[in-house]
């Protein structure tokens, strides 16, 4: 969960690059109450380098606190955006 100035500038096509780029499946979705939920699945050396990415977030943005749950994959193919 990302919270800050995170929705309306580009916040999730940021995710979504990074992710692909990492060769990581999930989603990146914007919640009512401002934050985004992002949710990512492959090798942990690429998830450790998504969170850096969410955590500076695009240029427009600004992100307060990203927490993270761990937990077993369920087997996501490609990333989506919400």
């Amino acid at each position: 969960m990302v919270s800050g100035q995170v929705q309306g500038v580009g916040y999730r096509a940021f995710a979504r690059k990074h992710a692909l780029e990492l060769g990581l499946a999930g989603y990146a979705e914007n919640l009512p109450d401002g934050r985004v939920e992002v949710v990512a699945e492959g090798p942990e050396d690429a998830l450790e380098h998504l969170l850096h990415f969410l955590r500076q977030g695009p240029r427009l943005s600004r992100v307060e606190d990203v927490d993270v749950l761990w937990s077993e994959p369920v087997g996501m193919s490609d990333f989506h955006t919400y």
